[in-house]
């Protein structure tokens, strides 16, 4: 087996592509040079029954030989078709436009995919940043466009940031397959209209969309009550729970300005038992039995966390009434103000019985977003951002080839 063969059978050419020549560039006493090989086709080869018109000289990227940089090089025929018409065949080791091969682009990908910053990747394949970010964008473009969704039915809606306090983008996850669906820039109102202008033009009408599950955000919810007119909205959880302890943290303020003691005690209160030490929990009750304005919010802290175990609305909406009611009795102005708020919101906020959507799943894809985001230190444009999220939260399926490393 000669040279050629060898590198035939490693670039997988099928006839009538064959290796013409390789060629070898090594400066003197230099670790690595570059590789230069020339492919051409078998005489005469009608290419989809066309007759070759011409050829038009190409160049790719490839991935390196050992430690050689190497390049493909190829006449490209053209060939003219039944209707008179001169088009470029397409090689099968680059796709169209591409000055990289397939294997190259595909060894990117993987590099992102293994959390690998684009820039950092880039230095690795020796290689723009913009290129690379290219190769991204049109791979993500592709799957994206194919990616079949007209049978989302629940869905959960959050917003994200491109860079710490900058740009925000507005992010639809389909719930049942807990996958991102479409992401925009913004977090408005209008953002939701462009969701659902999205979800119609794939096939999903915004009548098939039963429920929803946001924040609090008033814009939010105007969008989804004019988008998504047939959807139940669910306050989630996580939201619900914020607004409680954050209450909660008000009266421990109110008191410290009282007594310097407490100063130092804000998470004594806000978690879990569980979560705290043996000695968080001690400084925590004895901090109860001093003071009964504190240990008086904290039970109507804790009472609140049983309304997330009724199954069914009207329960719910029965525990939450006796809840208010006691807020009320009980002249704790945070508390008080907090109820009024959950008051405000008290359909999206009962519905949790029955639809038992939170924001687990969006706070996990959040999470993955975020760690993206610190690992590139930011993102300056917002259609990067928008692609990375597509491409670690979208379960999207791309037809390039597929390695490990």
């Amino acid at each position: 087996m000669n040279s050629t063969q060898i590198f035939e059978m490693a670039l997988g050419l099928e006839k009538p592509w064959y290796v013409k020549e390789i060629k070898m560039d090594q400066a003197e006493g230099a670790g690595h040079g570059q590789i230069d090989i020339y492919l051409d086709f078998e005489k005469g080869h009608r290419f989809a029954g066309g007759k070759v018109y011409d050829t038009m000289e190409r160049m790719w990227q490839h991935l390196n030989f050992f430690q050689h940089t190497c390049f493909l090089h190829a006449r490209v025929p053209r060939v003219e078709n039944s209707t008179g018409k001169v088009e470029t065949v397409q090689v099968p080791w680059a796709r169209p436009g591409s000055g990289f091969t397939l294997l190259f682009e595909a060894f990117g990908m993987l590099l992102i995919e293994s959390e690998m910053p684009v820039n950092k990747a880039s230095g690795v394949l020796d290689i723009y940043p913009q290129r690379l970010w290219n190769i991204f964008s049109y791979w993500i473009k592709k799957a994206y466009n194919s990616d079949e969704q007209s049978g989302v039915k629940v869905l959960g809606i959050d917003e994200t940031s491109s860079k710490k306090g900058h740009r925000y983008v507005t992010v639809a996850v389909d719930m049942e397959e807990r996958r991102v669906v479409h992401a925009v820039p913004g977090k408005g109102a209008d953002t939701i209209g462009c969701i659902q202008q999205h979800l119609e033009a794939r096939g999903c009408e915004k009548e098939q969309i039963e429920q929803t599950c946001i924040d609090m955000s008033p814009s939010f919810i105007s969008g989804i009550l004019e988008h998504f007119p047939k959807a139940s909205i669910t306050f989630d959880r996580f939201h619900v729970v914020k607004i409680i302890n954050e209450a909660m943290d008000k009266v421990r303020k109110q008191e410290r300005h009282e007594f310097g003691m407490l100063k130092g005690y804000k998470y004594n209160f806000l978690k879990n038992d569980k979560n705290l030490s043996q000695s968080g929990k001690e400084a925590k009750y004895n901090i109860l039995t001093l003071f009964p304005t504190i240990a008086n919010a904290y039970r109507l802290k804790e009472m609140f966390n049983e309304f997330w175990s009724f199954k069914s609305m009207e329960e719910a909406g029965g525990y939450l009434t006796y809840w208010c009611d006691l807020v009320e009795e009980s002249g704790i102005q945070p508390f008080k103000k907090a109820a009024k708020t959950l008051l405000v919101h008290w359909t999206g906020i009962v519905n949790y019985a029955e639809t038992k959507l939170n924001n687990g799943i969006l706070e996990g894809i959040n999470s993955k977003i975020q760690l993206a985001k610190k690992r590139a230190r930011g993102y300056r444009n917002i259609d990067n951002f928008i692609n990375m999220i597509y491409f670690i939260a979208g379960k999207l399926k791309f037809d390039y080839p597929q390695y490990s490393i």
